[in-house]
């Protein structure tokens, strides 16, 4: 009986030795993980505060001030020809122009949820108008006109917009009856009968072209551009503006895909007739460089002229054709924006700046002119009545086209006898009445 009590006894030891070491290496473990947690807990990285919108007491009403007496006011700091050379066009004009907010809600001057009155129509206006005429970045007006790089922005994109919907209908519009007599009219005392114009193309470089579309708008090893093809009268009007077409595409290419030709295919451009050199004509026509093909509608000068005669076209053909060119330069010059590359992405907001831009400048050359509209045609005819150049009022541009009819003109546009015959009859009519005069008027 002993032994089997002292076996028992040693057993119950055993076990109670088990469970203390068992309780011991449990302590410890505990321990150890709570030491590592809260050590973790301590050097834990503090929490990042949210981040608050940034803003910037820009003190628009001081801006809103001073602009208004630097150039507005009645005793304004800068005189009116400082007014015209940083703001592209005379005061009265851009007074007219800032009428935009009776059309557009944007430029209207209104309050925010705290009683504050936001920008005023001539800061939004002079923002748009400094980064078209400058070619400047957004935020490059910030410090003048209290407003930061997103707002001019919008006030770019609002401006651009707005003066396509509310002037472009005006501005930018194919010619009356009155102004075909009146450019037909310049064009037969220049020497050139029929002559409404002359059309070219120029590039708009275009920086940030995505990737993808570089190999398309890219020529040779050069940048990617897009094309203007216009047309434009000696008074450096743009009359005709197509925009978009990719670099790579020349002269001929764009004019295949130019609506130049629409009103006069489909029927709804006025009928003009001509004399030149005792022979009548029915098609009016531009002034272009070698490269147009040789149609009715077009006149090239002549490459390498032989004789008085074709030297005395020569001359005078691309003296005159220059007006195009020198609308390209006025443009550029007026609205630097258009000089520069472009910098956005997309293609939509840069056809709405050459619109834009096309427009202010058709406006700038009424303004310029006093009364473009309002042309009295009487003062280009020469001697009592000598004008052979008329536009038939009588005939509707709204009669319906047949395909019968898109083709015969379509034919009459391209006809390269008619072609040869009139470059034939002009250079013997310059010759006739210039002589060796090649002044140019």
């Amino acid at each position: 009986m002993a032994s089997s009590s002292n076996y028992n006894f040693y057993e119950n030891s055993l076990d109670d030795t088990f469970d203390e070491f068992d309780q011991t290496i449990e302590n410890v473990f505990e321990t150890a993980v709570d030491a590592a947690v809260d050590a973790a807990l301590e050097y834990q990285a503090p929490t990042k505060a949210k981040k608050k919108r940034a803003y910037i007491e820009r003190q628009r009403e001081i801006g809103d001030q001073q602009l208004w007496n630097h150039y507005f006011r009645e005793d304004a700091t800068y005189p009116p020809h400082i007014f015209r050379r940083r703001f592209r066009m005379n005061k009265p004009l851009f007074m007219h122009i800032e009428r935009l907010s009776e059309k557009v809600s944007f430029f209207q001057k209104k309050r925010d949820a705290t009683g504050r009155y936001g920008l005023s129509t001539i800061q939004k206006c002079t923002t748009a108008i400094r980064i078209l005429a400058y070619g400047c970045a957004s935020d490059a007006v910030d410090e003048y006109l209290r407003l930061g790089e997103t707002t001019a922005l919008r006030c770019l994109k609002n401006f651009v917009e707005g003066i396509i919907n509310v002037f472009g209908e005006e501005y930018l519009r194919r010619p009356t009856p009155d102004d075909l007599q009146r450019l037909l009219d310049h064009g037969e005392n220049r020497g050139f009968p029929g002559m409404i114009g002359s059309i070219d193309c120029m590039h708009w470089e275009w920086k940030n072209c995505p990737t993808a579309w570089k190999g398309q708008y890219t020529r040779g090893s050069g940048k990617p551009t897009i094309v203007l093809e216009a047309v434009a009268s000696y008074d450096l009007w743009i009359w005709h503006a197509f925009f978009g077409p990719p670099g790579t595409l020349n002269d001929i290419n764009v004019l295949d895909r130019s609506p130049v030709f629409d009103d006069v295919l489909q029927g709804r451009a006025p009928k003009v007739s001509y004399w030149v050199n005792g022979r009548q004509y029915r098609l009016a026509y531009y002034l272009t460089d070698g490269i147009y093909p040789k149609w009715t509608a077009f006149v090239q000068s002549i490459p390498s002229p032989q004789g008085e005669k074709a030297k005395a076209f020569a001359k005078r053909q691309e003296s005159i054709r220059k007006d195009v060119e020198r609308a390209f330069g006025v443009l550029q010059a007026r609205f630097t924006i258009i000089k520069n590359p472009a910098l956005f992405w997309d293609k939509e907001k840069i056809r709405k700046i050459m619109r834009a831009c096309i427009i202010l400048h058709n406006m700038i050359v009424e303004n310029e002119r006093d009364g473009y509209t309002q042309f009295d045609t009487k003062t280009f005819e020469q001697g009592e009545g000598s004008g052979t150049s008329e536009v038939d009022r009588t005939y509707s541009t709204n009669m319906p086209t047949n395909l019968n009819n898109l083709l015969e003109k379509r034919n009459e546009v391209r006809n390269k006898i008619i072609h040869e015959r009139l470059k034939q009859d002009l250079v013997e009519h310059i010759w006739q009445q210039f002589g060796d005069s090649q002044d140019e008027d």
